[in-house]
């Protein structure tokens, strides 16, 4: 998988490509990183990206001469690219979008920075516009990076287990279930017992159903329109009726 990145800053992206995951990916061909700066397609001698937006109001505006040449030359560069625009105005990014983009055959990010990129960017030059939160950022670097180090997790080798991803928070549409190192005892917390029974049915069990648990907790609207098996169903069931005993008896008391 190759990321090209359109951006005024490609100094900024140095330290994702420096470290970890990302830079064992890079050393091992799973993935390519290529900061593109934009500047390099002005035409002018003070490279200018940016000027007054027509019809007034604060800041500048991305001109769309460079912008256009750069994702231009990214995709003769690398065919069949899917070009993203950073921008809180895009669809949200998710581990299933994530899941999407990591079969594509490239991907190019443009990262807009002042009040924005010209409309006309958007309308004609990209595939699709993605946000990763409703805020607003200084720029698109950052959202850029968070889209590589999700997507390139997702790419086959990436990860020092093929299994690493899909266990991922998310990944299977439930948080993930609580994990454990040594030591066994810690400040007088101790490992659940059934992660050291050596039973793996039970402790795949354990997990799923620790994962629906947190998920209930913390995330429930992530379990309406995720696929639930049987047990699954009949655990919730139990931890229901559990619920409405405990529940009964405290109302009772009262």
């Amino acid at each position: 998988m190759n990321f090209t990145v359109l951006t005024i800053f490609p100094e900024m992206f140095s330290a994702l490509l420096g470290v970890g995951v990302i830079k064992r990916a890079i050393e091992r061909q799973h993935i390519s990183v290529e900061p593109i700066n934009i500047r390099d397609f002005a035409k002018d001698r003070h490279r200018t990206v940016d000027d007054r937006p027509y019809g007034g109001g604060c800041g500048m505006v991305m001109k769309p001469e460079p912008v256009a040449e750069a994702i231009r030359h990214a995709r003769k560069k690398h065919p069949g690219a899917y070009t993203l625009l950073l921008t809180p105005q895009g669809r949200l990014f998710n581990q299933r979008v994530a899941q999407e983009l990591a079969v594509c055959a490239g991907i190019i990010l443009v990262c807009g920075r002042y009040e924005g990129i010209d409309e006309r960017i958007r309308e004609h030059l990209v595939d699709e516009e993605l946000s990763i939160g409703d805020y607003v950022l200084t720029g698109g670097e950052v959202a850029a990076m968070v889209v590589i180090d999700t997507v390139s997790r997702l790419i086959p080798g990436t990860l020092g287990s093929e299994h690493s991803a899909q266990e991922d928070s998310f990944s299977t549409g439930l948080l993930e279930y609580p994990q454990y190192t040594r030591p066994r005892s810690f400040e007088e917390a101790n490992v659940p017992e059934v992660l050291l029974s050596g039973d793996h049915g039970a402790i795949r069990q354990w997990r799923r159903q620790t994962s629906l648990i947190r998920t209930i907790l913390k995330r429930p609207d992530l379990l309406m329109d995720q696929p639930l098996t049987t047990g699954d169903i009949e655990f919730m069931k139990k931890l229901r009726q559990d619920m409405k005993t405990i529940i009964d008896k405290h109302t009772t008391a009262s």
